[in-house]
């Protein structure tokens, strides 16, 4: 898999013969390999222009823009290397049939918690008593298979977030309260983190899905609206826990992110760029590493987990191949 480049300086970003090239504010200028990219994500605010977005469409990269209070704002997506009206249609099809788009649904739920069951086992059998949270997870999963329609399918899962949420107190330094979840505006630290971290998640689901001939705006778990790409929404659940959440309780609990790693602004607390700058290196550290696939037989990138993701669901569609949704085996 290729790599992620985030810009969190101000100033352009710009064609410069046939690589990229950041150019700050204050004049300094750096490169961007373009045969060894993925995306490009762009957190500080930076000017571009049409040339430069042929150019990211000749070479098949991604932009990602974050804006205000470290939100995804949108992407510029390349075109697409595959194009598949058979695909549109059979995933098209599977949201208007009710049963099917149900079937779906509950395995994106029943992965979802099973990698958050996962997180809360780990920090369980290292000192902290989390026994009640894994008990109501259990029972949320074993709920998962009885639900008649999407809407009480969300209603299990938030019950299940809930119940994750709530370890992350014990599992988080005490200098770095909780509450609840949060996020617009995130209130403080922890929501702040989980927020970014989402965002990272979802950008990069959105490359993985747009690799594929799926289109990213039809969804089955979560309803497909206007303006986002829902099913990066459905994939992003599966990954959060892997991603975003462990990437989180390595950072805060070895103190790799500390208070001065964030600001208060307009009622919210964010992170500063050397905030940001940490995580996102931790994050993409994260991505790079490798596990041995049990049934590729190799070992795969966690990167490349998000567009198998994608793979499955499309052979699931085309194919009639079981969809079974990533849960974590290690």
């Amino acid at each position: 898999m290729d790599r992620n480049y985030h810009v969190f300086s101000d100033g352009r970003i710009e064609r410069r013969d046939d690589t990229l090239r950041v150019v700050t504010e204050s004049g300094e200028k750096n490169h961007l390999p373009v045969e060894h990219a993925e995306a490009v994500f762009l957190h500080g605010q930076i000017d571009f222009n049409t040339r430069l977005i042929s150019f990211l469409n000749d070479h098949g990269i991604a932009a990602h823009v974050f804006g205000w209070n470290d939100y995804y704002s949108g992407s510029v997506m390349p075109k697409k290397g595959q194009t598949s009206g058979r695909t549109v249609v059979a995933q098209v099809n599977a949201y208007e049939d009710e049963i099917h788009r149900l079937e779906i649904a509950r395995e994106f739920v029943a992965g979802s918690i099973h990698n958050m069951r996962a997180n809360v086992r780990y920090y369980d059998s290292r000192d902290r008593d989390l026994e009640d949270a894994l008990g109501e997870l259990d029972v949320a999963a074993e709920r998962v298979s009885a639900t008649e329609s999407v809407s009480e399918l969300m209603g299990v899962e938030a019950t299940a977030r809930k119940a994750y949420y709530a370890t992350f107190e014990p599992i988080l330094p005490n200098d770095f309260a909780f509450g609840t979840r949060r996020f617009n505006p995130p209130p403080n630290e922890v929501n702040s983190v989980i927020s970014f971290g989402n965002a990272l998640v979802y950008a990069n689901c959105v490359s993985a899905i747009r690799a594929t001939a799926l289109d990213p705006s039809v969804s089955y778990l979560h309803e497909p609206g206007e303006r986002r790409y829902s099913l990066s929404l459905d994939v992003a659940d599966l990954f959060k826990p892997l991603l975003a959440d462990r990437v989180m309780f390595r950072l805060l609990n070895r103190r790799q992110l500390s208070a001065e790693d964030f600001r208060s602004e307009v009622g919210s607390c964010l992170l500063t760029e050397r905030g940001r700058k940490t995580y996102t290196k931790a994050f993409e550290e994260t991505l790079e590493e490798t596990i041995e696939h049990p049934e590729l037989d190799r070992k795969v990138s966690y990167q490349y987990l998000l567009r198998l993701e994608a793979y499955k669901l499309k052979k699931h569609l085309l194919a009639g191949e079981p969809y079974e949704a990533f849960r974590r085996w290690w």
